[in-house]
């Protein structure tokens, strides 16, 4: 018998945005040792260089790519100094996103706003609009254009990054949860629009990890958890964060086209239990 799931992606192209973050950096390192041609996309041309010269002086193959996912021309541009350097795209990781303070909350419930705080009543409609641009045409733009590659071949692999917030809204950030449920929803429409096409489309659910951007939210100077913390933590059975690295396991399977052959329009919850947990 054939053992299905072998972590080796040589000869495949894998274009992943956001990889100037922590997490998608992450994956873009562990698609490179894993043999993998990776086009690593950001806004910040700055950190997806670094990253292509620190993967490369290690052996790997990697390339950055400064693009920013709502532009369509600039993404097209991009695909086509990919296809040059690295070949055709084989799969696709769309980790652009994030949220913005002015879609957020100050407080959690409206009945304990005071004053000077701002609420639901003062969230500024272009910071919102912001956020679901950015993580849902963020997501289907790239896919517009570099999924171009694998419908010519009748093969591929796309997957987005949904999140917790998907299943069950959390409190403050009402515009990226609705954004990542958005994200959920479109990843099953795509996994049904191109079954036809060889191409299989998937999502990761993401639990709570710890990143440059939330770290003073979830702890205080003295390295103690921030009452938000401490939520977070007594909601997940596993009562610890979940690391970038933990999600590659998730990835690697879902990206996988023999491992995962028949599987397509699935999130993936990586969450210590977060959403199998009741509160009780």
């Amino acid at each position: 018998m054939e053992l299905r799931l072998q972590i080796d992606f040589t000869g495949k192209t894998v274009v992943i945005t956001g990889a100037g973050g922590v997490l998608c950096g992450v994956m873009a390192r562990a698609f490179a040792q894993a043999g993998a041609k990776v086009a690593a996309l950001d806004l910040n041309e700055e950190a997806v260089k670094a990253l292509a010269k620190e993967c490369r002086a290690e052996g790997y193959i990697c390339e950055g790519y400064q693009a920013n996912v709502l532009d369509v021309e600039a993404l097209r541009k991009v695909r086509e100094q990919v296809r040059k350097d690295l070949g055709p795209c084989d799969i696709l990781i769309n980790g652009a996103g994030g949220n913005n303070p002015r879609a957020t909350t100050d407080n959690e419930y409206q009945h304990e706003a005071v004053c000077g705080q701002k609420t639901f009543f003062d969230l500024d409609a272009d910071g919102v609009d912001f956020v679901f641009k950015l993580n849902f045409q963020g997501s289907l733009l790239p896919t517009q254009v570099f999924a171009q590659d694998m419908v010519e071949r009748k093969t591929g692999c796309i997957l987005n990054i949904s999140s917790m917030n998907a299943y069950t809204p959390l409190t403050k950030i009402p515009a990226y949860s609705a954004a990542k449920a958005a994200i959920s929803n479109y990843t099953k429409w795509l996994a049904t629009h191109f079954a036809g096409t060889g191409i299989r489309c998937n999502a990761i659910a993401p639990g709570f990890l710890v990143s440059n951007q939330n770290r003073a939210l979830l702890f205080a100077e003295d390295g103690t958890p921030t009452p938000r913390a401490r939520k977070i933590l007594s909601g997940t059975p596993m009562g610890r964060f979940v690391e970038a690295q933990e999600l590659l396991g998730g990835v690697f399977f879902l990206c996988d086209e023999k491992a995962a052959s028949a599987v397509t329009g699935v999130v993936l919850p990586i969450d210590g239990g977060f959403a199998a947990y009741s509160g009780v």
